[in-house]
């Protein structure tokens, strides 16, 4: 997808000063981080907490290939679905490039990957939420103070601030992928399958600090290459908490959110999607293996996710596979079936 942004003005922020006639800023945050092989993505707005004057800007620069958008909703406006756009219109529901947001209408970038940038002018005192409309926890917040009122940091120090944290996440040893150093083994271990060959499909982690939540995401299947023989079957979960993921043999559906595929779908008895594939053109797509939303009191129950895919090889062979939303960050797998 390629969306024109215009290239933001760079400019220095404005330290701490307690003066009314302070000259507008252009404050600088980012969004994400990622490894270099683009298996770990840090889903996080870099710092995720600022604190500017009104007539400020912020500009945003995206920094992994994972898509992303920045957005401010208006508070208590229902978050739209995947595509994403500002509610209540249908999408892309984009706003340009510099719009200005006091929170009364909402202002979003729509998705967008490495190399953008959006900068967000804040005319009016308040403090506003961040969010990605892609990502359920990764949100920030911006305080907008009085032009009288001292602010508490300045650019160097939210530079930093977002370099240790982007370094945090990524180096978070509890979850690592088939290619780091030795984690396949710990990391496979706490998710047992149902079926006797089992595939994880992504793991990750939700963190907070006092301005919002952040995830680290291994875009990666662990154990990506099973070894099988004839009639065996082959199971996929996601233990990521948030993100999505896909089980596709074959091409990519337009439709990636639901199941499809030349063969038909069975449900199990504890509620998978069970496919049978018999030959190598036989096209499979799981539509989003996603675990549920967290649990909210007040709000009514959110039914069990559609966490787990599984199918049954009849026929020898050797079956490539990808998630079809990350395959572009090197996410894929194949399937070795033995006579």
């Amino acid at each position: 997808m390629k969306l024109h942004v215009a290239t933001a003005l760079l400019g220095l922020a404005i330290g701490t000063t307690a003066s009314p006639l302070v000259h507008a800023a252009q404050w600088h945050a980012t969004v994400g981080a990622q490894s270099h092989d683009m298996g770990r993505q840090a889903m996080a707005f870099l710092p995720n907490e600022i604190w500017i004057h009104a007539g400020d800007s912020i500009t945003w620069t995206f920094d992994v290939d994972e898509i992303h958008t920045v957005t401010f909703l208006i508070a208590g406006e229902v978050r739209p679905p995947f595509p994403v756009g500002c509610p209540p219109g249908p999408p892309p529901g984009i706003t340009p490039d510099g719009s200005s947001f006091d929170g009364t209408h909402c202002v979003n970038t729509g998705p967008l990957v490495k190399g953008h940038t959006y900068t967000v002018n804040f005319p009016s005192t308040g403090n506003f939420k961040l969010v990605c409309l892609v990502h359920g926890d990764m949100t920030g917040t911006v305080h907008v103070l009085d032009p009288s009122l001292p602010l508490p940091h300045n650019q160097a120090f939210y530079d930093e601030q977002a370099a240790d944290a982007g370094r945090d996440l990524l180096a978070d040893v509890d979850h690592g992928s088939d290619h780091d150093d030795g984690d396949r083994t710990q990391n496979s271990s706490d998710h047992k399958q149902a079926s006797g060959h089992g595939v994880i499909a992504g793991i990750g982690e939700v963190s907070a600090t006092a301005g919002g939540h952040r995830t680290l995401s291994v875009m990666r299947f662990m154990h990506d290459k099973s070894v099988i023989h004839v009639g065996d079957t082959v199971e996929w979960n996601n233990a990521d908490p948030i993100t999505p993921h896909t089980i596709t043999f074959g091409p990519e559906p337009t439709d990636l959110i639901h199941p499809s595929g030349s063969v038909p779908f069975a449900t199990d008895a504890d509620g998978a999607l069970h496919a049978s594939i018999s030959s190598l053109s036989d096209n499979v797509h799981s539509g989003f293996i996603v675990a549920e939303p967290q649990e909210r009191t007040g709000l009514a129950q959110a039914p069990l996710g559609h966490t787990r895919f599984r199918v049954t090889f009849t026929h020898a062979g050797t079956y490539p596979y990808k998630c079809a939303l990350h395959d572009n960050l090197g996410m894929m797998g194949q399937v070795v079936v033995k006579p």
